[in-house]
């Protein structure tokens, strides 16, 4: 079969901000670090990443001075001279190109008026069969008050509210789906849902090491997430929280805990302490889902764990889980409160001094399933907590990526 080309266009693409063109620019890194090849056609913009192929066509901006000129005359509800020697210009220019790609992802033009020759030249390629096309609809002209005043019965403004032949039209939402489904008259089941989404990594603006880490470990998957900053050492009491794990697991099976220090450099039984850890969380059953951060370096080194890592994880985890039973302060818990994680701590001293009434506290030497319990209790009524892993599970690209736009482009491709 060979490597599949897309062809993603629109009037304007990175570095041009913009909704549609941050959603074209995560489309194409994820569809090439996929095995897709990649181009991107625009009017305006340049090239964002070397593996993307880059195609300028300036009369595809809604911003090219023909384009303008042709447009004022349209509002006005007249074809201009201009229009037809524009469309069959852009035909000629689009035609190789779409001609090259397996299926060619449009962004708006079929649907927005903001360009008009584009939208009459592509429909004269689809009805050609030059190749399968897919409509990404954000904005539809004929149901927007702003747009409506500068629309005309007639072509080719009509072509924004007819229905193209052997065209997959996809939205951004139910809302729009059913918006486009009136529009066009069709049945909304035959319009597809593609959300946009977010950039975990970039919106907490992660360290290297810590997206590494979150990819080799699939931290974004733990629901939920049990952050226990500390070195390897007796004192810090690593088995309890191994233990709470074990018992929350019988209920929140993808459950996760991460230890952040190595073990303590001034005693050798350390590493010994370490080796039984590991012989408990395999007794549990959680062997998988406990993680010694020093562990995973890289060139068979151990894992230093700096101070923008450690905001990192902070902001990355659902609870601080500190079981600590001696400790002469306790900065984690001032730092989960900074990060606004519920904590749950060892009922010593120095955390009611630093805590009071704000975390949880527990017998350090109590019942391991009575803190499992308490932790799924809280996280249950916890919207945030919810919401979170609601945008994990649902809306971060990567996640669109493989539930949504891959099977749809498969789809297309097996179509005739």
């Amino acid at each position: 079969m060979g490597t599949k080309h897309v062809i993603i266009l629109h009037y304007a693409a990175p570095p041009v901000v913009g909704g549609v063109e941050s959603t074209m620019y995560h489309h194409a890194r994820l569809l090439v670090a996929r095995g897709y090849r990649v181009t991107i056609v625009a009017g305006r913009g340049d090239r964002f990443d070397t593996q993307v192929g880059w195609y300028p066509i300036p009369e595809v901006d809604s911003r090219h001075p023909d384009v303008l000129s042709v447009a004022r005359a349209l509002a006005r509800g007249e074809v201009p001279e201009g229009f037809y020697p524009l469309k069959e210009r852009l035909v000629r220019m689009l035609k190789p190109v779409c001609q090259a790609g397996d299926v060619i992802i449009v962004h708006n033009a079929i649907t927005l008026h903001k360009n008009l020759p584009l939208t009459a030249a592509l429909y004269e390629l689809v009805t050609d069969e030059v190749s399968r096309f897919i409509a990404w609809c954000h904005d539809f002209a004929w149901m927007d008050e702003l747009y409506t005043p500068e629309l005309h019965s007639g072509y080719p403004w009509d072509l924004l509210r007819t229905p193209w032949p052997r065209v997959r039209y996809v939205v951004v939402s139910e809302y729009r789906r059913h918006q486009l489904a009136e529009l066009l008259q069709l049945s909304p089941e035959t319009i597809e849902v593609v959300p946009p989404g977010v950039d975990v990594a970039a919106f907490f603006k992660w360290e290297p090491e810590t997206q590494r880490l979150v990819n080799e470990l699939r931290l974004l998957e733990a629901e939920p997430l049990l952050l226990l900053p500390a070195r390897v050492t007796r004192r810090k009491n690593i088995e309890f929280a191994i233990r709470v794990l074990g018992e929350l697991s019988q209920c929140m099976p993808q459950a996760a805990l991460v230890i952040t220090g190595p073990p303590g450099p001034h005693n050798p039984a350390n590493q010994a302490y370490l080796c039984a850890l590991h012989e408990l969380s395999a007794q549990l059953h959680v062997r998988e889902r406990v993680h010694f951060l020093y562990e995973h370096g890289t060139d068979a080194k151990p894992l230093h764990v700096s101070d923008a890592m450690m905001s990192d994880l902070y902001h990355l985890a659902d609870v601080l889980l500190f079981p600590s039973k001696r400790e002469g302060f306790g900065i984690p818990v001032l730092e989960a409160g900074l990060a606004r994680l519920p904590i749950f701590a060892a009922d010593i001293p120095p955390i009611r001094e630093s805590a009071g009434p704000w975390a949880v506290r527990f017998d350090p030497d109590g019942d391991p399933s009575k803190v499992a319990r308490q932790i799924e209790k809280h996280l249950a009524t916890n919207a945030i907590y919810h919401m979170r892993r609601h945008v994990l599970r649902t809306y971060t690209w990567e996640r669109i990526l493989e539930t949504k736009i891959v099977p749809l482009l498969q789809e297309v491709f097996a179509s005739s």
